[in-house]
């Protein structure tokens, strides 16, 4: 009995760290995509020149990242409900999940049209560039990832942060943070493209200060009942 005790708290004692490495893969992975992305794609005109083959380029490898970002992100947020246990709340695990499974859904949604529009772009760039599909098809991706991802991304970080101060598993400063964050992102909407970059911020940060708690384990000046954030 005792050792399925340890074998748990052991098996706790890893759950944080998994977060926290698949929270900073995430953050690391997706804030490249975004910037590779911004720093090649011209912005929505008319008149716009062609993307040469190296912004092409930049786009691409911006693209193929997204896929990784979002099995990181998936990763940190199973641990992250598995670390609430039996303080998890049905109500809010709801909105946890669903907030947390549509942001990544429309991420996805907006990089496989910008995925098909590239591929049809790199064989006629003159026609594609000229039609009003093209136009389309990116005020499209750029309507989902300003407006509808960066929401749900608010959502979920109101979510967590609410989940934290009723359950106190993580700092109360930690939760303001997430809140002030979170309303900057439902505020400022549609005003700046590097605004989004916010969100994998925050997960980076979170997943910074849990991985911290793990060394100050380790060096002994915490105990288990903290790293692994219970009462």
């Amino acid at each position: 009995m005792e050792e399925n005790s340890k074998f748990r708290r052991r098996q706790n004692l890893e759950s944080p760290r998994a977060a926290a490495i698949a929270g900073i893969i995430f953050s690391l992975l997706y804030g490249a995509s975004y910037i590779l992305i911004q720093l090649a794609v011209p912005a929505i005109s008319q008149d716009a020149p062609p993307m040469s083959i190296e912004q092409l380029g930049f786009v691409n490898l911006g693209l193929s990242f997204l896929p990784f970002a979002g099995i990181a992100f998936l990763w940190f947020l199973g641990v992250l409900r598995e670390r609430m246990g039996a303080l998890e709340d049905q109500f809010f695990s709801a909105l946890f999940l669903g907030s947390g499974l549509l942001y990544i859904g429309l991420t996805f949604i907006a990089a496989a049209i910008a995925g098909g529009l590239l591929a049809a772009y790199a064989i006629d760039p003159d026609l594609i560039a000229k039609s009003d599909a093209y136009l389309l098809a990116r005020s499209i991706t750029h309507r989902i990832t300003t407006v509808y991802t960066i929401r749900m991304a608010g959502m979920f970080m109101i979510v967590l942060g609410t989940i934290w101060v009723r359950t106190r598993i993580m700092p109360r400063w930690l939760a303001i943070i997430t809140f002030v964050t979170a309303a900057v992102l439902l505020i400022s909407v549609g005003l700046s493209h590097w605004v989004i970059l916010l969100f994998p911020t925050w997960v980076l940060v979170i997943s910074a200060y849990i991985l911290y708690l793990n060394f100050l384990y380790k060096k002994g000046e915490l105990s288990i009942d903290t790293i692994i954030m219970e009462e």
